[in-house]
């Protein structure tokens, strides 16, 4: 063991220590740099009305406008729900006003698109806000009426009516609802209870006030019914005002008639309300109900017209039962409308996208498509079409000639043997066959010819890539396309299926042909330029005519001057 001087001991202990101070000296200055740049990240801070966080703001704030709408009003009429829980309000209270001033400061500091492109200038977002009216109703929104609580009391509640001119942001909360949900409709009927709910819920106050100001129990109409007018619980007054108030707008039931002009107006203006909201509901249902039938409808309007076409073409009864059976499976699926249609309304960038999240990897981990060009692999997914086949039915036969290739993406695939029971193999998802047969590779002993029969044993869904689109896409990318072509033919040698005399035979005979064919070119350049020299020729030979044929015009007009001179000469 190695021993230490107390000299070295001390130096190092005293260089330990310098480092803890180094150490501890600079995290206090990270610390500090931190905190000195938040307010200038603060300044610099902006949020989008595209961002995650911003729908999650509107939720917030949508909660403290509800809370306003629904308990200001409330405390203002039932006098015993201010009393009784006035602790719980008023922490309620300033924390629905901090909210709102939050608010203010965060669309201070939306951005927003112009021309394509984000605006953060915070002077900018600043002045567009304050030109819009959103931000007028949202000072309104703020302004501290409950400082008049010093003059009124704390019992005052309807000071704080101004609150809910904020409410233009609880539409918004709703509108990005309904454009991110999966599920609008659900959605859209529950914005339209909340609205129901919100009207009958101050007619409902409406109510019990002006039975308050006419006097509890003085008739039939008000509050309470049966002329007690003893108190009352809470809840109890709540609820009977609640029910007054739906059996009055919603018109379903027998409510007390009115004794006097105040409650006949009172009645006639909450049934105008009534028809409105009635209007509303059916409007709105029957709408809803229409979008959520409208594929159905599209399903079923295709279904009949096949049925009438197997009818008047009088197809068997057996396939028949098939086609029906394939549409149940197409329903029961949500496959009745085609891929194409559903994503053609996006942008090619967005459609190439979800082309790629979901074929890419499938793709790539075929064998011929190995080390080629990451730009046709992604022009190759926007080329592939789902194709859906029924029980029993042939993919490819034995010796068809090969025009696609197929990815398994559901279901269930066996190779059979000719005689159509002895199972070979099984194709499950991610499986791909049929891949070899797009490439003209010289030295295949089966050509571009299927080597195997391949059967759907369920429904079975795959995607097909033809060999027309495989090869339109391959003129651009005539590297992949050798690069493809060696890949299949080492599928070709693992698979004992490749033929190295046929490959000299094939290439030797596509060699004559390309000659034949560079030989043709070349004659037909030969007679392009023959034809190009005859046609000059015969443009100098054309304009040398024109020359003497005018000549000769002039010659004939001097001569027939002379003669009718002469003539002339003689007549005298």
């Amino acid at each position: 063991m190695t021993s230490l001087n107390p000299q070295e001991t001390h130096r190092k202990s005293g260089d330990q220590h310098e480092q803890r101070n180094i150490w501890v000296e600079g995290a206090e200055e990270a610390v500090t740099e931190k905190r000195m740049k938040f307010p200038e990240r603060l300044k610099h801070w902006v949020i989008y009305p595209s961002d995650p966080q911003f729908y999650y703001w509107l939720g917030i704030i949508s909660v403290a406008i509800s809370y306003n709408i629904f308990v200001i009003i409330a405390r203002a009429v039932f006098v015993q729900l201010q009393t009784d829980f006035n602790r719980i309000w008023i922490p309620l209270d300033v924390l629905s006003y901090v909210i709102y001033i939050a608010d203010m400061i965060v669309q201070f500091k939306t951005g927003y698109m112009e021309q394509g492109l984000r605006i953060s200038d915070s002077k900018k977002l600043a002045k567009r806000y304050i030109k819009t009216w959103t931000f007028r109703f949202d000072v309104i929104s703020i302004l501290p009426l409950q400082l008049l609580y010093i003059q009124f009391g704390v019992n005052a509640p309807l000071l704080r009516i101004n609150r809910i001119f904020k409410v233009n942001r609880l539409f918004e909360f709703f509108d990005r609802t309904l454009r991110r949900t999966n599920w609008p409709n659900a959605i859209k009927i529950c914005n339209l209870l909340f609205y129901i709910i919100i009207i009958v819920h101050w007619n409902a106050c409406g109510y019990y006030a002006v039975s308050n100001a006419m006097g509890f129990g003085s008739d039939s109409w008000v509050y309470p019914p049966n002329g007690n007018t003893e108190p009352s619980r809470l809840l109890n007054q709540y609820v009977y005002s609640f029910y007054w108030s739906c059996l009055t707008l919603l018109t379903i039931g027998e409510t007390p008639h009115p004794e006097n002009n105040i409650q006949y107006l009172f009645v006639i203006t909450d049934f105008l309300i009534g028809v409105l909201i009635f209007a509303s509901i059916v409007g709105n249902v029957g709408s809803i109900i229409t979008n959520i039938n409208e594929g159905r409808a599209d399903f079923q309007r295709k279904l009949d017209n096949v049925k009438l076409y197997m009818h008047l073409r009088s197809v068997d009864r057996p396939l028949e039962k098939r086609v029906l059976k394939w549409f149940d499976y197409l329903w029961s699926n949500k496959q009745s409308m085609s891929e194409n249609s559903i994503v053609g309304a996006l942008p090619d960038k967005l459609r190439s996208e979800i082309a790629l999240q979901i074929h890419l990897q499938t793709i790539q981990r075929i064998d011929i498509f190995k080390d080629c060009d990451p730009g046709l692999l992604k022009e190759l997914v926007l080329k592939l079409r789902l194709c859906v086949f029924s029980p029993g039915d042939y993919i490819c036969r034995k010796g068809d000639i090969g025009r696609d290739m197929y990815i398994v993406k559901q279901g269930l695939l066996t190779v059979v043997a000719d005689d159509g029971t002895t199972v070979l193999a099984t194709l499950s998802e991610g499986s791909v066959f049929g891949e070899v047969s797009l490439l003209s590779i010289p030295g295949s002993k089966f050509g571009n010819r299927r080597i195997a029969n391949v059967r759907s044993e369920g429904y079975c869904d795959v995607f097909v890539l033809t060999k027309e689109d495989l090869w339109e896409t391959l003129r651009d990318y005539p590297e992949a396309k050798t690069n493809m072509v060696n890949n299949g033919r080492m599928i070709l040698l693992r698979r004992e299926q490749f033929d190295k005399d046929l490959e000299r035979k094939e290439i030797s005979k596509q060699q004559r042909k390309s000659m034949g064919v560079d030989d043709l070119k070349k004659n037909v350049l030969k007679m392009q330029g023959k034809i190009m020299q005859m046609m000059f020729e015969f443009e100098n030979a054309q304009e040398i005519f024109d020359k003497q044929l005018k000549t000769l015009e002039n010659s004939l007009a001097n001569c027939k001057c002379i003669i009718s001179g002469r003539n002339s000469r003689k007549c005298k």
